[in-house]
């Protein structure tokens, strides 16, 4: 008796340091350790099929008054500017196009994965300013971010859909590394040293996105043949979105016109 009642006891002590250290019940993982996205077989897009989409952003209503940025608390980010700096939440160019403009393919693509870039995205702080003001990466991209200036910078992401974190930045600093794990459009970035410096990261599954510059347009290319809905996305004057349908070597030219306020 005194034998089975060792052995029972024994084999109840084994099972709970099992549980103890893991061998019960396998937890649940949270949305935080839990990947967005399960990687499936790389789409390799045939070169000799690929399509491409064109087009521009413009703008419609009054030209807004450029917002003059004060750094007059701040001598050393002031000290680097000859002429007034403005902000660049609705830059409006010569010809009634729009700057900073995020364009991407929303829709269409499926669950396709495609080949992540190894070279990295640089996002600099020069001027006390972020530049460039906005930016794209595929998710797990390097995003490579540089201190320029004299001073000291704390570089802030505020996602809604990755890890948020905040880094200070002393001036000839080694440059910071960070990728961002999932899909999101778009992650607001600032600075919590001078509170006008602000950034916008685009992260996606895939390479189809641009950024309008100057002349307010893009170029997607490389894509494989099918049917999209194309987002243009702007900070201050909102979204809107058009659907397209590509056969191989297609050329189309998509053109949005994003509203001001009258």
């Amino acid at each position: 008796m005194k034998r089975r009642l060792g052995l029972w006891l024994t084999a109840s002590s084994f099972t709970l340091l099992l549980i103890a250290c893991g061998g019960g019940e396998k937890p649940t993982e949270t949305a935080e350790s839990k990947p967005a996205e399960t990687a499936g077989p790389v789409t390799m897009v045939d070169p000799a099929t690929a399509a491409t989409i064109t087009g521009k952003v413009s703008f419609e209503g009054e030209k807004p008054k450029p917002r003059q940025i004060r750094m007059d608390a701040e001598a050393s980010c002031a000290s680097l500017h000859k002429a007034p700096v403005y902000g660049e939440e609705v830059v409006v160019n010569d010809n009634k196009t729009l700057q900073y403009v995020f364009v991407y393919v929303k829709e269409g693509l499926g669950d396709k994965t495609f080949v992540k870039p190894t070279e990295p995205v640089v996002l600099d702080q020069k001027g006390c300013l972020y530049t460039p003001h906005m930016i794209g990466v595929q998710a797990g991209q390097t995003v490579k971010i540089l201190n320029s200036d004299p001073t000291t910078h704390n570089i802030h992401p505020v996602p809604a859909n990755n890890r948020e974190w905040n880094t200070s930045m002393s001036p000839g600093g080694s440059p910071l590394e960070r990728t961002f794990a999932r899909e999101e459009v778009m992650i607001p970035v600032k600075c919590n040293v001078h509170p006008w410096m602000k950034s916008y990261i685009g992260v996606l599954k895939h390479p189809f996105f641009a950024v309008t510059g100057r002349d307010g347009t893009f170029e997607i290319k490389g894509l494989p043949p099918g049917e999209y809905t194309i987002e243009a996305w702007h900070e201050k004057l909102g979204a809107t979105t058009q659907k397209v349908a590509l056969i191989a070597k297609d050329s189309k030219v998509v053109d949005f016109t994003l509203k001001g306020t009258t």
